[in-house]
C-alpha cells in the first residue's frame, strides 16, 4: 500500500503501545511523533553542541569512536567525522529486510530519539517521519549485527539514505538514497554533532525483528488452537482434560485461556456426544490430552517476551547519553542487546513446541493405531492412494527444522573491535531467525489444518462442532477434500496462508487475550485480562 494516504499513528515516546507498533507493521501506516518532545530534544541538541567545542572530551562527540576513543578530533570536523562514521558502517550483507520490518525500525529510531537524550535534532526525526509517509524506505541488509555498540552496520544503511546516500526504495522501485529522496521531495541532511553516532547506536533492528517475530508466533499460537480442536474431534478425543476445574487448580494462566478456547471450539460437536460412553480408552496421547498445558505454556512465555520487547521498544539505548536534567553527557552500555536476544531465544522455543505437538497430532492422525477407526493415511482409499503420508513428513520436516534453529543465539558471543566490544548479544541473529521458524510453523500448522478437516469429514454422518464446521467451510472454498492422490504442495501453501491470514482465529476474538495482557486466575479459575 501506499503509506500513510488513509491514517496516522500518533506516537508519544516512552509510551508507545505493542498494538500501535503491530499495526504499523502490518498495514504500513505514517506515523506522527507527539510535537511536545521538541522541547527535551532541543535541550539534548544544545547541551551537545557545547560539548562539540568545549575542551573536554566527550565520546563520539569530539573523539572518534571504539577504540579510537582517545583521539581528539578538532570541531571543525565534526560534520565530517558524523558522515565518515555512517558511510565507514555501512558495510552489511546478506539479503534485504522486508519493508514491514524497515519502517518498524525507522519507527522504533524516532521513538527513541524524540525521548530527547540522544543529541538529535528534530529536524532528522521529521526527515524519517516524511520518508515514512512517502514511502522511502531504506534498503538494509539483514547480516552485519552482533548486537553490542547498537546494530551498527544495519543501521548505518538506514541513515545513510538520511544523507543522501546509500539505497532507497520509492513507491516499490529501488534506487540510489539520494535519488528516492528528490523523488520524494525531500532534503537530506547534514550530520551535526554526535547525530551519525545517535543514529547507528541502539536495538532498533533486533528489536524490530523480534517484535515481528513475537506478532506472527501469538497469532500462530492462537491459530494452533483450532487446528488443535479439529485434530481433537478427528480422532474422537476427549474434552474431559479441558475441563476448567483441572486447570484452575494449577493456576497457569495461559494453560487456563488455552482449554477455555478448546471447549468452547468444540461445543456442539455431535463427534464428541458419539463417544462419552463405552469409549474403550482411558485416555488420549499427550499431543490430545496435554495441549491447554503445552499451548498456554507457550502463549505465557509469548506475553512474558512481549513485556521484554515493549519496554525495549520505547527505550534509549544509543550511546553516550545526553542528561539535561544534570548537565552531564555520560558513556554507557544501552546498546547491549542481551534482553532483546534473551525475548527472541525463548519465542523461538514457543515457537518451536507449538510446531512439535502440532506435528505429533497430524501424525496420530494418519497412523490407524492410533486413530480410532480412521483409514490408513486419511485417504478414503488407502493402498492404490497414499493419501496424507508424505505431507506428515513434510510436517516432521519442519518441525525438525524448528527445533534446530530453537538453540539459544544469546550464549553465543564473540569479542570484535579489537576487544573493545568484548562481549556480545547476538540479538539480530536470534531475531532474524524467528521469521523463517514462523514460516515454518505455518506451515506444520496447515498441514495439521488439512489433515484435521479430513477426519473430521470421514467421521460423517457425525457432525463436528458448529464452529469447526465453519473453519472447513472456509478451507473447502479453496481447498477440496482428498479423495484420489493428488499434489498436495497447492494445499499446503494455501492452508498456511490461511493460518497465517488470522481468518481462523476469528471464533476465538472474544475468548482469548490479546498479547501480552494475560495476568493470572481469578477466583472462578478463569483468567482475567489486564
Amino acid at each position: 500500500m501506499e503509506a500513510g494516504l488513509s491514517e496516522t499513528s500518533n506516537m508519544t515516546p516512552g509510551r508507545v503501545r505493542l498494538a500501535e507498533l503491530e499495526r504499523i507493521w502490518r498495514t504500513g501506516c505514517a506515523v506522527s511523533i507527539d510535537r511536545a518532545c521538541k522541547a527535551p530534544v532541543r535541550a539534548a541538541v544544545d547541551l551537545v553542541a557545547r560539548a562539540a567545542t568545549g575542551d573536554t572530551p566527550v565520546y563520539g562527540v569530539n573523539t572518534g569512536f571504539g577504540k579510537l576513543a582517545s583521539v581528539r578530533i578538532p570541531a571543525a570536523d565534526t560534520a565530517t567525522l558524523q558522515r565518515n562514521l555512517i558511510l565507514s558502517h555501512c558495510c552489511g550483507t546478506g539479503p534485504a529486510l522486508s519493508e514491514p520490518v524497515v519502517r518498524l525500525i525507522m519507527v522504533l529510531k524516532i521513538a527513541s530519539l524524540a525521548r530527547g537524550a540522544s543529541g538529535v535534532r528534530w529536524e532528522i526525526i521529521a526527515l524519517i517521519e516524511a520518508m515514512l509517509a512517502r514511502n522511502v524506505l531504506p534498503v538494509i541488509p539483514a547480516q552485519g549485527s552482533v548486537g553490542a555498540s547498537g546494530d551498527l552496520a544495519p543501521l548505518a544503511h538506514m541513515s545513510a539514505v538520511l544523507i543522501g546516500e546509500g539505497e532507497a526504495t520509492h513507491g516499490g522501485t529501488r534506487m540510489p538514497g539520494g535519488a528516492a529522496l528528490a523523488a520524494a521531495r525531500l532534503e537530506p541532511v547534514v550530520l551535526g554533532p554526535k547525530e551519525g553516532l545517535g543514529l547507528i547506536n541502539g536495538t532498533q533492528v533486533s528489536t524490530a525483528l523480534a517484535l515481528a517475530g513475537l506478532f506472527d508466533a501469538w497469532a500462530l499460537s492462537q491459530a494452533s488452537l483450532v487446528t488443535a480442536a479439529l485434530s481433537t474431534d478427528a480422532a474422537m478425543g476427549s474434552t474431559a482434560p479441558f475441563r476448567p476445574e483441572l486447570h484452575a487448580l494449577r493456576g497457569q494462566p495461559g494453560q487456563i485461556a488455552a482449554a477455555r478456547a478448546l471447549r468452547a471450539l468444540l461445543q456442539g460437536s455431535q463427534i464428541r456426544e458419539s463417544h462419552r460412553e463405552d469409549d474403550s480408552r482411558v485416555q488420549d496421547p499427550y499431543c490430545i490430552r496435554c495441549q491447554p498445558q503445552v499451548a498456554g505454556a507457550a502463549m505465557d512465555l509469548l506475553t512474558a517476551q512481549a513485556n521484554t520487547l515493549a519496554i525495549e521498544a520505547n527505550a534509549v539505548t544509543d550511546n553516550p547519553l545526553v542528561l539535561t536534567k544534570t548537565g552531564d553527557i555520560v558513556s554507557g552500555g544501552n546498546f547491549h542487546a542481551e534482553p532483546v536476544a534473551f525475548a527472541a531465544d525463548i519465542i523461538a522455543l514457543a515457537i518451536a513446541e507449538i510446531g512439535a505437538i502440532s506435528q505429533r497430532r497430524t501424525a496420530l492422525l494418519v497412523d490407524p493405531a492410533l486413530s480410532f477407526g480412521l483409514p490408513p493415511f486419511l485417504s478414503p482409499e488407502p493402498g492404490l492412494n497414499s493419501g496424507f503420508m508424505i505431507a506428515e513428513v513434510t510436517s516432521a520436516a519442519l518441525m525438525s527444522e524448528n527445533k534446530q534453529r530453537a538453540a539459544p543465539a544469546s550464549i553465543d558471543s564473540t569479542p570484535t573491535s579489537a576487544n573493545q566490544e568484548d562481549h556480545v548479544s547476538m540479538a539480530c541473529h536470534g531475531a532474524r531467525r524467528l521469521a523463517e521458524m514462523n514460516d515454518n510453523l505455518a506451515g506444520i500448522l496447515g498441514i495439521e489444518l488439512l489433515a484435521g478437516a479430513q477426519g473430521v469429514e470421514l467421521r460423517g454422518p457425525l457432525k463436528t462442532s458448529p464452529a469447526l464446521r465453519e473453519v472447513i467451510a472456509a478451507l473447502r472454498e479453496s481447498v477440496p477434500a482428498l479423495g484420489a492422490d493428488r499434489a498436495m504442495a497447492g494445499d499446503i501453501a494455501t492452508a498456511a496462508h490461511m493460518v497465517r491470514s488470522r481468518q481462523l482465529t476469528a471464533p476465538l476474538a472474544t475468548m482469548l487475550p490479546a498479547l501480552g495482557t494475560m495476568t493470572g486466575p481469578d477466583p472462578e479459575g478463569e483468567t482475567t485480562h489486564g
